[in-house]
């Protein structure tokens, strides 16, 4: 067992890692955003049971003491194609917290000037996660991680599914989607006329964050560089952003899923498509006609014929 000395020195060197990060005044304030969804009655067409879990709660942990907050510089516009004309809903102001608002994917770096062969997609996929290898990069790492969750799938994948983050399944298994959002997700894979194993699926964070919460803005903005990485290697036509974190770190916008569903916007060479996150429609069925739809229009896009149908 640890002595109180040991204690205190691992304490004092997390305190100093997040300093050096620059993210102790996110963990002192830190609320999370808050969504608001409006009900539907109509259903997804998929064949599964509503399912609910309860969330472990989390202890409360000592902060540090208030530092100064390094100024953060304006982001650049997003590169997302427009969107529909709606006032955001959600309450999390970047400004106010001293923290820059998110970047669009296509702003991070430039595309590849050459792109990978087929052949060759399964081995880049494999140098990415060997650099990411045990990683220490960001604060979940300190957070009880078990496994990090890179990625699954077909490397030459026409379709990508983009959620946000692990939760204790994929945490136990090391693979994204295996719970019961995951089985949801797999019954919208097959609806659409395809198999899991023939798209490839990915979170923004590669670690669980502690009790399923939200990952903080420099989790997500640390780990979601290697996911461009992924996108860049597998070159999908389509993404289908799952939930609003998704959709926040890949198009660098913070708006409401009613206003972001129904458009199409270009994402590191890909179109994306908006829907809601698999655990959000097991919370409430009632809105999974809704993603149904968003589904039928990736599918329109991409030539997909649901199961049974020769039209």
């Amino acid at each position: 067992m640890a002595t109180n000395e040991e204690t205190r020195l691992a304490v004092r060197a997390y305190v100093d890692y997040l300093r050096d990060l620059g993210v102790y005044d996110l963990y002192r304030r830190g609320e999370a955003p808050v969504a608001s969804e409006q009900p539907s009655a109509l259903e997804l067409e998929i064949a599964q049971e509503p399912a609910t879990a309860e969330k472990p709660v989390i202890a409360a942990v000592s902060t540090p003491p208030p530092m100064p907050v390094r100024e953060a510089k304006p982001a650049p516009p997003p590169a997302a194609l427009p969107i529909d004309d709606a006032p955001p809903i959600e309450s999390y102001d970047f400004q106010e917290k001293n923290m820059p608002k998110p970047v669009s994917f296509d702003l991070l770096m430039p595309l590849p000037a050459e792109r990978i062969a087929p052949a060759q997609k399964a081995e880049a996929l494999q140098a990415i996660q060997n650099v990411i290898g045990d990683c220490t990069r960001c604060p979940l790492a300190y957070a009880g991680r078990r496994k990090i969750v890179f990625g699954d799938g077909d490397p030459n994948a026409e379709l990508m599914f983009v959620g946000e983050g692990p939760g204790a399944d994929e945490d136990a298994s090391g693979i994204p989607f295996v719970g019961k959002a995951g089985q949801l997700l797999n019954n919208m894979i097959t609806a659409m006329g395809l198999k899991r194993e023939q798209v490839y699926i990915a979170n923004i964070v590669k670690c669980r964050p502690p009790g399923n919460r939200t990952p903080e803005y420099v989790e997500a903005s640390t780990c979601s560089p290697f996911l461009l990485e992924q996108i860049d290697v597998v070159q999908p036509k389509v993404i289908v952003a799952l939930g609003g974190t998704a959709a926040t770190y890949l198009l660098g916008v913070k708006q409401s899923l009613s206003s972001l569903r129904g458009s199409w916007y270009a994402v590191r060479g890909a179109k994306v498509a908006v829907t809601y996150h698999p655990a959000f429609l097991l919370r409430d069925p009632r809105m999974k006609g809704e993603a149904w739809k968003d589904l039928q229009r990736v599918m329109a896009e991409m030539g997909l014929k649901a199961p049974g149908k020769t039209q």
